[in-house]
């Protein structure tokens, strides 16, 4: 048990919920991150309902002055937060030669810079703790592709790149930082992406060394494992939760 603060973005709905729910579970103080307001406060209020102390923020994680103000809102409402979950995500999926520079950017923004700007905006805060943990949320997609998604891959590609420079620039400073690609999740963006027919989930699911897509679950379990004390020594790495693939 933990009485840490802790923030999941894109906490409202698919993994970041899960993640919050788990970490709430686990006796941390959770905010709950999400451009959709309501489905933060939904998040946020399952939380509370349950015993646990939480808090639902309307963020945009492509504005670092909403970022800010949101960090702020925490640390009035909550108190400093040293555990920061880096979840929130889109997939912008089109043909590489369809991709205009609006898509592009706004996949770095999200998958990317978001990532970014909210891992520079709580650092201070656990420097000042002298302990940290961040969890970065990227993808199983940057072992081997997926076409398509040329942004999206690219953008979660770089964020196994950032958790790797944030390991060995805060390792000393009492700051872990690692990052979990996810496998095939039953998520809404997921379910998306197979209705535009860009995966095939039968197929995937079957190429599964364990039989089944994973579940939101799944990854919240391994976040909850290295966001605890006992986790200080794992930093940089990245922990795939896979069912077996990409190993």
């Amino acid at each position: 048990m933990s009485d840490r603060i802790a923030i999941v973005t894109g906490g409202g709905s698919g993994i970041g919920r899960a993640i919050g729910l788990r970490l709430a579970s686990d006796g941390n103080m959770v905010a709950i991150f999400d451009l959709d307001g309501d489905a933060a406060a939904a998040t946020a209020d399952t939380i509370v309902e349950a015993g646990g102390k939480a808090l639902g923020v309307q963020v945009d994680v492509t504005d670092r002055a909403n970022i800010d103000a949101g960090v702020a809102e925490v640390r009035s409402n909550l108190g400093r937060p040293t555990i920061l979950v880096n979840n929130a995500g889109l997939s912008l999926d089109s043909p590489f030669l369809d991709i205009t520079a609006e898509l592009w950017q706004k996949s770095l923004a999200v998958n990317l810079t978001g990532t970014f700007d909210c891992c520079q905006a709580v650092l201070p805060d656990m420097l000042e703790e002298g302990w940290g943990r961040i969890v970065n949320i990227s993808s199983s997609s940057f072992h081997s592709g997926s076409p398509g998604l040329a942004g999206y891959v690219s953008a979660k590609s770089g964020v196994v790149g950032l958790t790797k420079v944030l390991a060995l620039e805060f390792g000393k400073h009492g700051v872990t930082v690692n990052t979990i690609p996810p496998g095939f999740i039953d998520t809404p963006m997921l379910r998306r992406t197979v209705e535009k027919g860009f995966v095939d989930l039968d197929q995937q699911t079957a190429k599964t060394p364990v039989g089944r897509i994973g579940q939101p679950e799944d990854i919240a379990a391994t976040c909850a494992f290295l966001v605890r004390e006992e986790a200080g020594y794992i930093t940089g790495q990245v922990i795939g939760v896979n069912g077996g693939r990409n190993t």
